[in-house]
């Protein structure tokens, strides 16, 4: 058998790439490279249900041994992509002698930004098994918990540690939380929201320093002031895991460097998904990286198609989507939102328990949407935003689901 595909990254884009290859008739041998140990699993899961302790390790599994058998699929864990040959095909691990391929596939995904405060016992951050295992660990010891951070991921982790009984301060040097990703009226009510479900909110504040140990951290802000929390979580960002390649003469600048069917401007049997992946999206006319489970599947799926069809390939141009539960908020966001550019706000969360924002940049097209707790206004903008609905029709299908005799 041929060196086939060779897949760095044991996460959603990796496994889905695999797959898909698969179910797109792929016959070449396929292996999925992994630094971590553990099988393949799911990560948005790990800041909600399982650190409140409601799904199990193996309930988020993507991929078993038997699974990867019978798909043909090679798992070769705990080994780390160390470099990488482009003009001799061939993948350098740790501990692991290297690997030919004919196509490559890079889903190294992100890592938490480094805590410039240091890191140590009862200091976490949230992106691995290991990760929330650590976190769920001192949790369930109970006292304060203090978030650095307001971000999706910060925000779900404070929600996660209410629900367990903590004390929870969030703390961000944003004075509106996620004003990064919406704009500041929303972002008052997601405050609202945290606050209204006993977390305390420290915005438009810095961290100067942590003291203190296991137990009994000390927190100094910008202001002056001193915040006491048992256990640290330091939310405050992703770095692309691209480092390892730095060297190979791929072009690597804020991830991994694409063309719009997703394949490296410099090499052209290798590709990348998912959070490491920097491609051309002919849609925006730009470069971007998105940091979305969806985006991961459905780059996956072009990445497959795009191997075992090279001579009609498909340019990736997907509708950004991305979903988070905060408290008994279900946040979902289309396409793109935030930024200097309008917006239509339809219902309020204190009168109707549901909302949905309408983002545009020249007052009639949909740019994106940012939907809580109204399911028949995501469908309407998801089909919007393909079909090209303008903001007007949209606001005269959803304006008279708020009146009281609308269904939600």
């Amino acid at each position: 058998m041929s060196p086939g595909t060779v897949i760095v990254g044991s996460s959603i884009g990796g496994v889905r790439t695999a797959q898909a290859l698969r179910l797109e008739g792929y016959e070449g041998e396929i292996v999925i490279v992994g630094e971590e140990t553990e099988l393949p699993y799911d990560k948005p899961p790990l800041s909600k249900s399982v650190l409140v302790g409601t799904a199990g390790e193996d309930s988020i599994r993507l991929l078993t041994e038997e699974q990867a058998e019978a798909d043909g699929i090679r798992l070769l864990l705990g080994h780390r992509a160390v470099s990488l040959d482009i003009a001799e095909n061939r993948l350098k691990l740790d501990g692991h002698e290297p690997l030919r391929y004919d196509h490559l596939v890079i889903a190294t995904g992100a890592s938490p930004r480094p805590s410039p405060w240091g890191q140590r016992k009862g200091m976490h951050v949230l992106r691995t098994l290991d990760d929330v295992r650590g976190l769920r660990s001192d949790l369930l010891q109970g006292g304060t918990l203090a978030v650095i951070g307001a971000g999706f991921i910060g925000a779900e982790a404070a929600a996660t540690a209410r629900a367990l009984g903590l004390e929870v301060t969030i703390i961000d040097p944003l004075p509106v939380p996620m004003s990064r990703i919406f704009n500041p009226e929303i972002g008052h009510w997601f405050g609202d929201l945290h606050r209204d479900n006993g977390v305390t909110t420290m915005f438009g504040l810095g961290v100067e320093s942590i003291g203190g140990e296991q137990g009994s951290f000390d927190i100094k802000l910008t202001n002056g002031e001193n915040v006491q929390a048992s256990t640290v979580l330091v939310g405050i960002g992703v770095i692309p895991n691209d480092a390892w390649a730095n060297s190979s003469g791929l072009l690597v600048d804020n991830g991994i460097v694409l063309n719009e069917y997703c394949r490296a401007v410099d090499a052209p049997n290798v590709y990348a998904v998912g959070d490491v992946a920097r491609w051309r999206h002919q849609g925006h006319g730009e470069d971007i990286r998105i940091e979305h489970w969806t985006n991961a599947v459905d780059q996956a799926a072009c990445v497959a198609y795009n191997i075992t069809h090279p001579d009609i390939p498909r340019a990736y141009m997907p509708i950004e989507y991305v979903w988070s539960d905060q408290h008994d908020w279900k946040i979902q966001v289309v396409g793109r939102v935030g930024g200097d550019v309008d917006s239509v706000i339809l219902g309020h969360p204190r009168v109707d328990g549901r909302f949905v924002a309408l983002y545009t940049a020249d007052g009639t097209t949909l740019r994106g949407a940012a939907i809580v707790n109204w399911p028949k206004a995501l469908l309407a903008c998801r089909l919007g935003m393909a079909k090209g609905t303008t903001v007007q029709e949209l606001r005269g299908k959803l304006e008279p689901q708020l009146q009281p005799t609308g269904s939600p």
